[in-house]
């Protein structure tokens, strides 16, 4: 015959599996540095003025139809 299962602690042991994979995925994307935002943040910064001065039409531009 087979393995009993108590299926009330298979449950929460697939309910702690998960958690422990979400909290993973949250550390390697919330879990940086103060200066690793820094940089991101003057990187898409510097990235973001670049692009809006290489536009063809700026906005706000009157001569725009």
């Amino acid at each position: 015959m087979g393995e009993v299962v108590n299926l009330r602690q298979a449950r929460k042991q697939k309910a702690r599996i998960e958690k422990e994979r979400l909290a993973g995925e949250n550390r390697a994307l919330h879990g940086r540095s103060k200066a690793e935002r820094e940089r991101d943040r003057l990187t898409s910064g510097r990235t973001e003025k670049f692009m809006d001065g290489h536009r063809r039409e700026k906005p706000g531009d009157p001569d725009r139809h």
